[in-house]
């Protein structure tokens, strides 16, 4: 599988996110440059996560069916794609919120072979799930964000 290079001009990977995108702030999407992608791609998805939430991952933002580009730029404040539904029960993004100490947040970039015909209320899972057998590249950017108290 190819790896995708997925880099932000607001934040480095494994830096932190600064707090225009949080809830703290204007709880805006971050810009997203996402390179490497494969030629015979047609769609691209992207799922924001934090892993470090106390009931387990937490879905911040789905978005399917992103048009492929030679380089694709998510601008900040976008909706690049379809949204599906998040774990705050809306259909956008949800910046970074931790209830207590640092948290790591995943934006994860797929690169399929297809377009998903999906409900615009699907979830992670959902997408996850078809997805299956169509990445032909994937990459990760991981941003860290601790609300000042």
């Amino acid at each position: 599988m190819e790896e995708l290079r997925v880099t932000s001009s607001s934040f480095n990977h494994q830096g932190l996110i600064p707090s225009k995108y949080t809830c703290d702030g204007e709880n805006v999407n971050p810009p997203l440059k996402i390179e490497n992608i494969p030629q015979e791609g047609k769609s691209i998805v992207l799922i924001v996560d934090d892993p470090d939430a106390p009931m387990g991952t937490w879905v911040h933002w789905v978005v399917w069916n992103i048009p492929v580009k030679k380089i694709v730029q998510i601008e900040e404040d976008s909706i690049p794609g379809v949204q599906g539904l998040n774990d705050f029960m809306r259909h956008d993004y949800g910046g970074p919120c931790p209830p207590s100490g640092s948290h790591r947040y995943f934006f994860k970039v797929y690169v399929l072979d297809i377009e998903l015909n999906m409900d615009k209320n699907s979830r992670k899972k959902d997408i996850e799930k078809a997805m299956e057998g169509h990445i032909l590249a994937k990459g990760t950017l991981i941003g860290i964000y601790s609300r000042k108290r």
